[in-house]
């Protein structure tokens, strides 16, 4: 299966966690969709290099992803 694949079936823009977020972490979140969308291979390992170039490029703490990407997670599973 494809990345690009598991992204747009898993990273929801229209979940709370999403909604809850800056205009600019919004975008940064849809950055790090797009990066990995181009990709094949080990979802961890391309997902970490997205985060860390769009964190660098939109100067954000990568805290707040993990903070995002853990909030979207509970939230997906009904936490």
């Amino acid at each position: 299966m494809q990345v690009s694949k598991i992204v747009k079936e898993n990273l929801l823009t229209n979940s709370q966690s999403f909604m809850d977020l800056s205009p600019i972490m919004k975008e940064a979140v849809n950055d790090i969709s797009k990066l990995i969308e181009k990709e094949t291979g080990d979802i961890i390992v391309k997902f970490e290099n997205a985060v860390n170039k769009v964190a660098e490029f939109h100067n954000i703490n990568k805290e707040k992803f993990n903070e995002y990407f853990d909030n979207e997670i509970k939230e997906q599973l009904g936490e």
